[in-house]
């Protein structure tokens, strides 16, 4: 019998997020593997919501956004980073950030059109691009300061290139790109006539001082930039999948082009109690969630430096990228499940989000540190009493 999966997603298999969470309930591990909390987010923003609902918002809304909240996000982009999009016509709602990339490339890209891709990257693009029939192009960062080769990224620019896709902060690595990062890879962008299309979900978790810049702010690049960002990370509900992007007009129909034909429209309720919840947002909310990261980040690192991991500290995200060489000379696939299994805590095998140079990600682990205190102090536990007798 012929496959019943198509032969461009055939390679992908079920996503590694997945598979370590069906692993981690089975043994009973702690998850550290999959990015999501496992605690809610502002207690007023739920109540939004219900009350949209009880208001009888819950049938389809505007299928590129609902009034109300694609207003609210254009006011937010230009308070915080001063760019201004017409509400109306500059901005997309999708269902969640992971459907904003893939409608992004679905309603821009022709079959063979290349796209550079900065490995390790989230799992979902390449997927997105082999959906898109577009060909990825790679650039690897490197442990541990994970620091773009600009070269390396210019050579591989050809007449096919589109676009340059980039996430910062950037998961897994938890690196922020430097402003002479981001204005070189403008420079490149503006010099061959490429679009950007930047992921930033993670924008307002930065720490020790870095801050975020979208690279819609550097000049000539508003009019080429495709900037997605999400409701998941900022505010701690990741299961409510409301995404959005920001860019040009034309731009922004090329990604409604595929979004009305994917999700056609994004949970009503969800939109209007977000787009209510942002405007009455408690001044210090960004700076508290910064405050209350930064605390999970150190207390992670400690942890893993302390049983032998070779950590490299995150500016932003909410993951720590360590290798675990003092441990074991097995793959991180391997050492992955020896954690579950032996140790009961679940983290991520990174070398699945690279494809020019896997080997890159063999002997590392990525954590995720969005936990309470009490999920992390467990976690802590364990690696310091069960990893150095069994591994």
């Amino acid at each position: 019998m012929r496959p019943f999966t198509s032969e461009k997603l055939r390679p992908f298999g079920t996503t590694i997020f997945s598979e370590m969470t069906k692993l981690a309930q089975e043994h009973g591990a702690i998850n550290l593997s999959q990015g999501f909390p496992d605690f809610d987010g502002p207690p007023a923003m739920i109540e939004e919501v219900a009350k949209a609902m009880r208001e009888g918002h819950n049938q389809y809304a505007r299928s590129q956004g609902h009034p109300l909240l694609v207003t609210a996000l254009a006011d937010r982009q230009a308070s915080l980073y001063g760019l201004r999009y017409d509400a109306m016509t500059e901005v997309v709602v999708t269902s969640g950030a992971t459907e904003t990339i893939a409608a992004s490339l679905l309603g821009l890209l022709d079959p063979g059109d290349e796209v550079i891709l900065i490995e390790p990257f989230y799992d979902s693009y390449p997927a997105a691009l082999a959906m898109a029939r577009a060909v990825p192009r790679y650039v690897t960062l490197r442990f541990p300061d994970f620091h773009l080769d600009v070269d390396a990224l210019e050579k591989l620019i050809t007449p096919k290139t589109r676009a340059i896709l980039i996430n910062s902060p950037h998961n897994p690595t938890g690196k922020v790109y430097s402003d002479a990062e981001l204005q070189a890879i403008a420079d490149l962008a503006i010099a061959h006539d490429l679009w950007v299309i930047s992921d930033e979900v993670y924008e307002h978790l930065t720490y020790d001082g870095v801050g975020h810049r979208p690279i819609a702010t550097l000049p000539g690049m508003r009019e080429r930039t495709l900037t997605i960002s999400s409701a998941g990370k900022t505010f701690s509900f990741t299961g409510w999948k409301v995404g959005w992007a920001f860019g040009p007009a034309a731009m922004i129909q090329a990604v409604q082009s595929a979004h009305q034909f994917i999700t056609f429209a994004t949970s009503t309720p969800m939109q209007v109690g977000l787009a209510r919840a942002l405007q009455s947002l408690e001044p210090g909310y960004y700076d508290e969630l910064r405050r209350d990261y930064l605390a999970r980040r150190d207390r992670m690192v400690a942890v893993l430096r302390e049983v032998g991991f070779d950590v490299a500290v995150p500016s932003g995200t909410y993951f720590i990228v360590a290798r675990f060489d003092r441990f074991d000379s097995c793959d991180d696939r391997t050492f992955a499940r020896r954690l579950v299994t032996e140790v009961g805590v679940a983290a991520i095998p990174p070398s699945v989000f690279y494809s020019a140079d896997p080997a890159e990600g063999r002997r590392l682990m990525r954590f995720a540190f969005c936990k309470k205190d009490a999920t992390l102090d467990a976690a802590a536990e364990r690696l310091r009493t069960r990893l150095s007798t069994t591994t």
